[in-house]
């Protein structure tokens, strides 16, 4: 294997992993306010999403330039929606805003979900592919 298709095959690597523990987090979040939990807790699950967040779109983002992809901006328009919505809900949080909680994570869960399905599905075949 060569050292473009080596640095590809890890970076999809990366890149899926990054993906199931930010999923992993929503999820956690979706529990935890689902189930009315201590809102400390909701609230540190919150900025570890959000920090996670923030350093995984960066990342992809940096990528996304190395490999001069066709499709970045309207990829990082889907990164700011996210980090838009997760600091929308830590504001609803903050403010005790409790209820609202768990159905927002729960779409912004979907979003990501239909995200990485397709622009990040996209992307790594582009990569995997050397495009």
């Amino acid at each position: 294997m060569s050292g473009m298709a080596e640095f590809n095959s890890a970076s999809n690597a990366d890149t899926e992993r990054e993906h199931e523990v930010q999923t992993g987090l929503l999820r956690e979040l979706c529990k935890a306010a689902g189930a009315n939990g201590d809102p400390a807790v909701v609230g540190e699950i919150l900025a570890r999403l959000i920090d996670y967040s923030q350093a995984h779109f960066a990342s992809e983002e940096l990528l996304m330039r190395m490999k001069s992809y066709d499709d970045y901006e309207e990829h990082v328009e889907d990164h700011a929606q996210m980090l838009d919505a997760l600091r929308g809900i830590a504001a609803e949080h903050a403010r005790g805003e409790t209820a609202l909680v768990a159905g927002r994570a729960t779409e912004t869960l979907d979003f990501i979900g239909k995200h990485i399905a397709t622009r990040d599905r996209r992307f790594a075949d582009s990569v995997r592919n050397g495009l």
